[in-house]
């Protein structure tokens, strides 16, 4: 297997699947987890030196951050009803807890944080929400917590809906150069979800010189972590491809170079 791709595990006490920290994948800035948690369950963290932004991928909860509470955040119950996800930003230095007022599925995206942001509540927002590609590139995008959200202090979340038969993250891009504005510098995880759920995507993660060059099938619930180098994704016929991105880097920008054997079907006409 793919020193790249991370598998589910059995849910640990606090109904943990997934786990991924940076000393885990061998970088510096980001971290994820995945919960099951079940209704009526509650789950406490603290953040230490890490900012989190905690997705409901499904269901609803109340979200507690110090002496802020939001009660029965969350809209839809399953992923790929497609519609955007409630979320709470926590500063480094705090604790939240979560009560599950029905099953929930809780993504936690981690980054250093730096103290300079209040916790809040992430709403849907219309403006968050849009369309990339055209064809069988086209995919729909739900940004969480954008570079031009500068509420944060390191990270990116963004989730992407790909319909069967297309691809996303193309054509290839990276973002591993200290080379602003033209590139910078984000490690990248990808949760996939696959819908039905026995169905699979393919991702590569390449890079220029090709001493990383890894294609991986991965299966529902899987992790891909994107190190360096270019990252295409491809969703079977048959099969809707939902991922999570959690970016972060030494400069919370967004700016990456596609690979130059490919651009070209940008350009033409």
């Amino acid at each position: 297997m793919s020193k790249l791709l991370v598998k589910p595990s059995a849910p640990d006490s606090d109904g943990r699947i997934l786990k991924i920290t940076p000393e885990s994948a061998g970088w510096s800035f980001v971290g994820f987890e995945v919960f099951n948690i079940k209704a009526g369950e509650t789950l406490t963290q603290g953040t230490g030196d890490q900012e989190a932004c905690l997705v409901l991928l499904s269901g609803k909860a109340d979200v507690a951050v110090g002496t802020e509470t939001w009660h029965d955040i969350g809209e839809r119950m399953d992923i790929f009803e497609q519609i955007p996800p409630w979320a709470v930003y926590v500063p480094n230095d705090n604790e939240w807890t979560l009560k599950a007022n029905t099953d929930v599925e809780l993504a936690v995206c981690k980054a250093p944080g730096y103290g300079n942001h209040q916790a809040r509540l992430i709403e849907p927002d219309p403006k968050k929400v849009s369309v990339r590609g055209e064809g069988a590139n086209t995919r729909h995008i739900h940004d969480i917590l954008p570079d031009w959200d500068e509420n944060a202090d390191s990270l990116l979340v963004v989730e992407v809906f790909t319909p069967s038969g297309n691809w996303s993250s193309y054509p290839p891009h990276k973002h591993s150069v200290d080379n602003l504005p033209e590139e910078s510098i984000l490690e990248e995880t990808y949760y996939h979800r696959i819908n039905p759920k026995q169905g699979f995507s393919f991702q590569r993660v390449y890079n220029d010189e090709r001493t990383l060059d890894e294609t991986m099938a991965v299966e529902d619930g899987n992790v891909v972590m994107v190190p360096e180098g270019y990252h295409p994704v491809g969703a079977p016929y048959g099969y809707d491809l939902y991922y999570l991105n959690v970016m972060a880097g030494p400069k919370r920008v967004w700016k990456f170079k596609n690979d130059p054997d490919h651009e070209w079907m940008l350009n033409k006409k």
